[in-house]
């Protein structure tokens, strides 16, 4: 998760609020307590994102 949210720069309840309304890849679980995103899921879903202007 920390570097999911570095990587968006999203906090933590932002990404899982994209998530339940589908606007953000779901993660992968890897074990019981444990899950991960797929790298080229998240570089596609930020290429998709409008950008800042300044």
């Amino acid at each position: 998760m920390p570097s999911v949210m570095q990587m968006t720069g999203l906090g933590r309840s932002t990404i899982y609020r994209l998530i339940a309304q589908q606007q953000f890849p779901c993660p992968v679980r890897l074990g019981v307590r444990a899950v991960a995103w797929r790298r080229s899921e998240l570089n596609e879903w930020s290429q998709t994102r409008p950008a800042a202007s300044h």
